[in-house]
């Protein structure tokens, strides 16, 4: 399994034999391994001004001798590839590939309510109804049980979860300007930080 840290860059479409093709752009800059492990190797990417870090991680880089990077993460590890700390990884990796998992999180959107959160209908806007057209109505039972139960389908946060979408194609690949087109949107903001692998036993 190939996997590689990226970064989402936005949406736009392009022609291919006539057809219009949504597509996700993502960026991926070089990964540099930062530890190697067992089953799993740490990489980091991009660049990070060295005021936003404490002690202990400019220590870790010093240590390294690698310039700092937004952050941290933990992929397979790679089969057939000579690995080393310091060792650069990048888009080429790509090359044969045809589908990829993506990892990301998706866009938070804070306390929400039932009707936008769990799509609930609103109550009557007339008739009587006064100052409770989104509320949830009723969630209790009578004595028996008299609780409610877990998992109850209630108000509270929506998104900022960790989604994975699989099997989505590769459109494109630009080795020079480390870009990668995949088919459809993906989870996350744009310029947030994904995580991109290989898929697995597909057709």
């Amino acid at each position: 399994m190939i996997s590689l840290i990226g970064k989402k860059i936005g949406m736009t479409s392009i022609f291919i034999k006539n057809y219009l093709i949504p597509v996700t752009i993502i960026k991926i800059k070089e990964n540099i391994i930062t530890c190697i492990n067992k089953y799993t190797v740490q990489v980091t990417t991009g660049k990070k001004k060295k005021k936003y870090l404490n002690k202990c991680e400019l220590g870790f880089y010093n240590k390294l001798n690698i310039l700092p990077g937004e952050g941290l993460w933990e992929i397979p590890y790679i089969k057939n590839i000579h690995t080393y700390v310091g060792k650069i990884i990048n888009i080429n990796l790509f090359k044969n590939v045809k589908k990829v998992d993506i990892t990301g999180y998706s866009k938070g959107k804070g306390f929400c309510g039932t009707i936008k959160r769990w799509n609930f209908s609103s109550q009557d806007s007339s008739h009587g109804n006064s100052l409770s057209h989104r509320a949830p109505g009723s969630i209790g039972q009578n004595q028996s049980p008299g609780k409610v139960f877990k998992g109850k389908k209630m108000s509270g946060r929506l998104g900022n979860n960790r989604i994975t979408l699989k099997f989505l194609k590769v459109i494109k690949i630009y080795n020079k300007k480390n870009i990668l087109l995949i088919k459809g949107s993906i989870p996350g903001f744009n310029k947030s930080n994904i995580i991109i692998k290989s898929s697995i036993n597909y057709n």
